[in-house]
């Protein structure tokens, strides 16, 4: 029995969406006697916490957001901080590994390689053409430090998306998940890979221009060497943005005490410290100065000939995570590696003998986290700043990105801690109000678009600030429950 179901873009549960209203109450006799839905709510939310696992979970929520749309963003909405670890990380991560498993129904668009030369007309098969605004787009290869899952990785497409849509309100069918299969069971693909791909990804992003004339793309995990190349090639000729590479090094402290070191100079822990350098330069420091306060880690150990090349050490390499504490003192510790239990317990008590307020910073999925939450407050003494989920779904991507507009994002999101998450020492906050979060982030994030000459939107000038943040949650979606 196949447990494939019909693609929910079928012409019945479009018109469904399309409708300007709730979906209509059963006829009488049709349903139980009493279907309100604050009851049906909390029913779908009991069912959802009868499941035992993680992906358990995962797999009702899929199901309930296909079937249900509404109902899934409203539990969303009323129980962020549940929910969020479900349907994005950690979970998300055993689902794309599992995605062939507990595949049901189309979600997205798959573009293969295959579709090289008609991949405008395989675009065209997508039914709302006009509402779509943002696009996240992944090739598989580099799913959260999981490796290469191919067309598995779609589950990253989709799930992001379902932040957006929850956290800034950006409306369902709105978005488009994506992921690009490039062919790599294929031999002719595999023998001349590399020139292949790049005629692909230029047919891909032009026709996505035309397809989509109001779209943003997000690239999200893509393969290290490709992350890179394709946000150059493409970041100055279409609304282009890479999660991995712009929108993690975001946090503000006073700059000249600052010595930060990453475990990991992947695509990721370049990018954060690319995109820190870049805000550092912008607060005053030269790129020289700037350069001075970053290090980073890979497999070799602390580097010194590539990436953030130094002139300061001539001695041996320094390998060991221990020695290159004792050498850098760095202030902050980000772990991108992938490598778990990489921050053994004494590399947690040298940065905490360092640090009175030590911020260490595991950002891959759990079980490829350097160290546990439970090292971290055992071996520093209660003493860590250990973020629950270090995450970008606050700093939501706008129309077109430049480093203004990530700085601007990351400087809003500081500037919304409340007095009392302050007290508390949080390190982001709650995620309760993620909505207040995401417009006040917004309204920042155009003012630097407005200040930078990249907006589109002009008549936005003009507003006062209150008018254009009541503007920016105007346009926000929310469940008709």
């Amino acid at each position: 029995m196949t447990i494939v179901l019909t693609p929910y873009w079928s012409d019945g549960v479009q018109k469904l969406k399309m409708a300007p209203q709730p979906p209509p109450k059963p006829k009488h006799g049709l349903a139980p006697p009493i279907l309100e839905d604050d009851v049906h709510t909390l029913r779908c939310l009991a069912q959802f916490r009868s499941k035992v696992s993680p992906l358990e979970k995962y797999i009702y929520l899929s199901a309930l957001k296909n079937e249900n749309p509404d109902m899934f963003y409203k539990l969303c909405l009323e129980n962020m901080a549940e929910i969020t670890p479900i349907i994005y990380t950690p979970t998300v991560g055993e689902a794309c590994q599992k995605w062939s498993q507990i595949y049901r129904r189309p979600e997205g668009m798959y573009i293969s390689i295959k579709d090289k030369g008609k991949i405008g007309s395989v675009l065209k098969n997508w039914t709302r053409l006009d509402e779509a605004r943002i696009a996240v787009v992944t090739d598989g290869s580099r799913i959260l430090g999981l490796g290469d899952l191919g067309v598995n990785g779609m589950g990253i497409s989709v799930g992001k998306l379902s932040l957006y849509v929850a956290g800034a309100g950006i409306r369902p069918h709105s978005t488009v998940p994506i992921c690009l299969d490039f062919g790599t069971n294929t031999q002719k693909y595999l023998d001349d890979r590399y020139e292949e791909m790049i005629a692909f990804m230029d047919e891909f992003m032009h026709e996505m221009s035309i397809a989509f004339p109001k779209l943003l793309i997000q690239f999200e995990d893509f393969s290290t060497d490709h992350a890179f190349m394709w946000l150059e090639k493409y970041r100055n000729k279409y609304p282009l943005f890479n999660d991995d590479i712009q929108a993690l090094a975001l946090s503000y402290s006073p700059l000249t005490s600052h010595r930060i070191l990453f475990f990991g100079a992947g695509s990721a822990g370049v990018g954060v410290a690319m995109q820190l350098m870049s805000f550092f330069t912008l607060q005053g420091l030269s790129e020289q100065e700037a350069r001075e306060r970053i290090w980073l880690v890979d497999s070799q150990g602390l580097i010194f000939d590539a990436h953030f090349s130094r002139k300061d050490y001539a001695g041996a390499p320094i390998k060991d995570l221990l020695d290159i504490i004792e050498y850098v003192k760095p202030t902050a510790l980000l772990g991108l590696s992938t490598m778990s239990n990489a921050f053994h317990a004494g590399a947690i008590e040298a940065m905490a003998a360092l640090n009175p307020a030590l911020s260490s910073s595991p950002l891959e999925p759990v079980k490829l986290s350097e160290c546990t939450f439970q090292d971290a407050v055992t071996h520093t003494n209660g003493q860590m700043l250990y973020p629950g989920q270090g995450n970008n779904m606050y700093i939501f991507p706008a129309t077109s990105v430049t480093d203004t507009m990530v700085e601007a994002s990351s400087m809003g999101l500081a500037e919304s801690l409340t007095a009392d998450e302050r007290s508390v020492d949080l390190l982001y906050p709650r995620i309760e109000r993620i909505r207040e979060i995401g417009a006040f982030i917004a309204k920042e994030v155009i003012r630097a678009a407005q200040k930078a000459g990249v907006d589109r939107s002009t008549n936005l000038r003009s507003m006062s600030d209150t008018e254009l943040l009541a503007f920016v949650n105007s346009k926000m979606w929310s469940p008709m429950l």
